[in-house]
């Protein structure tokens, strides 16, 4: 099962970007705060927020760092296949 987690913080203005992206184009995605979930930022090696990971099976497939459109766009079109 695939699904897209959204590593942020709360004051960050590319974060709030790409959420607005993601839920303007109707995209369901877990969000998750690295500092508050070190163990998760570890685990897929994030560094920079915001990171978006598009995961099938808890395996990465796709990843996007800032705010990027077109890459975010590129996201969600794996998200449908």
């Amino acid at each position: 099962m695939k699904k897209i987690v959204k590593f942020e913080k709360r004051d960050c203005n590319p974060c709030v970007m790409v959420s607005n992206f993601l839920d303007t184009n109707g995209v369901d995605y877990q969000k998750v705060n690295p500092f508050d979930e070190p163990h998760l930022a570890m685990k897929y090696k994030v560094r920079t927020v915001p990171t978006v990971i598009l995961l099938d099976e808890e395996q990465e497939v796709y990843r996007t760092i800032g705010f990027q459109p077109n890459e975010l766009k590129e996201l969600i079109s794996f998200t449908n296949n």
